[in-house]
């Protein structure tokens, strides 16, 4: 079905004066005595064609104006009468493609996010969520961009494992198997399933990405994790999009470079490729948002180790929910008001106590904390945690020991610290956090298209 996209007919000024074939969902509609008109939108613009009904060419448009329906539309392209120019579309014949009946749920008031998010299905065709997904869209592209141009290597790592990344058991199990309960043991149950042993859905691909690191130097992945949190808040979903680089021949200074020229980069390739969306969320969600991002790109990124973190937290003039000691972990109202109250701009925050982090981060010469990092942003808290790996085989397999982890089940991810071992790090991006932060949407669930939560999948 030849037509023109909507965007284009916006703003190409080739289409003025030309007959032109459109097709969309009606948006808004409404009729006067001599006229009727129709907001379209095809999914291409977060700007509606407005389309004009002349009665005497159309004198029963009421098929034309029901909200959802989708029309196919030929007629010339005009400027605007409004008062905000731009351009309308002259109808000369409209066809019905597809009718709405009226309990169509997405009606001229506005909804809540909270009701929308009980309609997936519909949600996109919001106003919030075209901008939202396009915002998304840019996003990725512009990731992809900034490691393909920097000579890392794209890597697709598995999505099944038999080993825990983060070592912390909250992973989603995968069988084959129906339940059985005369099984007599654990062990028994497995032997029998697809693998013969237990496998899980991956809470990231790092240990894979390292493996990848060793032979090509830098690379990064791209694709979903899966995390079996019983944590229902704005922030958390059980299936995210996750990017992590990997980089040989780095240290910790390194990984805090590249996190940061990455965040600007991709950001302002956001405000250069989706100004409209952008100043829609600025208006609607999150005002002041286009000013906080400008001096995102422009503003050097705050750094402050963990121990310097909880002595400025304790001396704060707040009282927190959670209480504030060396060796806790840093919780949202922490990290929130270390962004956005002390720093008032993205803050790293490195060297954790080494109890509270992950088995394979390098671990400092102090004895006590590990060279890893978190960046937090103001409004979101965390949005990328990354650190060193610890490249010593002895010290490695220490910290996996200390943990009570299965060493087996990581021999060939230990081998590489056999096999020419080489300083490294990286870092994991929670990419719907990355959206939440330049649109100022505030939940996760509305940030992904089908949110998947303790008690619910869609």
């Amino acid at each position: 079905m030849k037509h023109a996209d909507i965007c284009d007919v916006l703003s190409d000024a080739s289409y003025l004066n030309q007959s032109t074939t459109v097709c969309g969902w009606v948006r808004t509609s409404r009729d006067s005595k001599t006229v009727a008109f129709v907001e379209l939108n095809d999914g291409t613009s977060l700007k509606h064609l407005q389309v004009v009904l002349d009665k005497e060419k159309f004198a029963d448009p009421s098929a034309f104006l029901k909200l959802g329906s989708s029309l196919r539309v030929v007629g010339t392209v005009v400027p605007s009468q409004g008062k905000n120019g731009g351009v309308e579309m002259s109808a000369e014949t409209v066809e019905v493609l597809g009718t709405c009946p009226p309990e169509y749920p997405l009606q001229k008031k506005r909804h809540t996010l909270e009701f929308l998010r009980t309609i997936p299905h519909l949600r996109l065709r919001a106003n919030t969520f075209n901008a939202v997904f396009r915002v998304r869209s840019i996003l990725a592209a512009a990731l992809h961009e900034y490691f393909q141009s920097r000579h890392y290597v794209y890597v697709h790592t598995p999505l099944i494992t038999a080993s825990d990344c983060e070592g912390a058991g909250e992973m989603f199990r995968v069988t084959t198997q129906p339940w059985n309960a005369e099984v007599k043991s654990e062990e028994e149950y497995f032997k029998n399933d697809f693998f013969g042993q237990k496998s899980f859905l991956s809470v990231s691909g790092q240990l894979e990405g390292e493996v990848c690191a060793m032979a090509f130097g830098k690379i990064y992945t791209f694709g979903p994790s899966f995390r079996a949190e019983c944590s229902n808040t704005p922030r958390h979903v059980a299936e995210f999009w996750h990017m992590e680089p990997e980089i040989a021949f780095a240290e910790l200074p390194d990984v805090l470079e590249i996190i940061e020229d990455m965040i600007k980069n991709v950001i302002k390739v956001a405000l250069e490729k989706c100004p409209t969306e952008l100043a829609f969320f600025d208006k609607n969600f999150q005002p002041g948002l286009l000013e906080k991002l400008n001096n995102l790109v422009n503003e050097k990124f705050g750094v402050v180790t963990y121990t310097e973190a909880i002595e400025i937290l304790k001396k704060a003039d707040v009282e927190f929910q959670y209480p504030v000691e060396w060796g806790c972990d840093l919780q949202t109202e922490h990290e929130r008001y270390l962004a956005e109250t002390v720093y008032k701009r993205p803050v790293f925050v490195t060297d954790y106590p080494k109890e509270i982090k992950s088995f394979y981060m390098k671990q400092n010469a102090d004895g006590k904390t590990v060279a890893a990092c978190d960046l937090l942003a103001p409004g979101v808290g965390e949005i990328i945690g990354g650190s060193e790996r610890e490249a010593d085989l002895e010290k490695l397999l220490a910290a996996m020991k200390e943990r009570g982890m299965t060493l087996d089940a990581y021999e060939q991810y230990l081998e590489l610290r056999k096999f020419g071992s080489v300083p490294h790090g990286g870092f994991g991006l929670g990419f719907e956090r990355l959206i939440m932060y330049a649109t100022g949407i505030e939940n996760i669930r509305d940030v992904i298209l089908f949110p998947r939560v303790v008690n619910k999948i869609f």
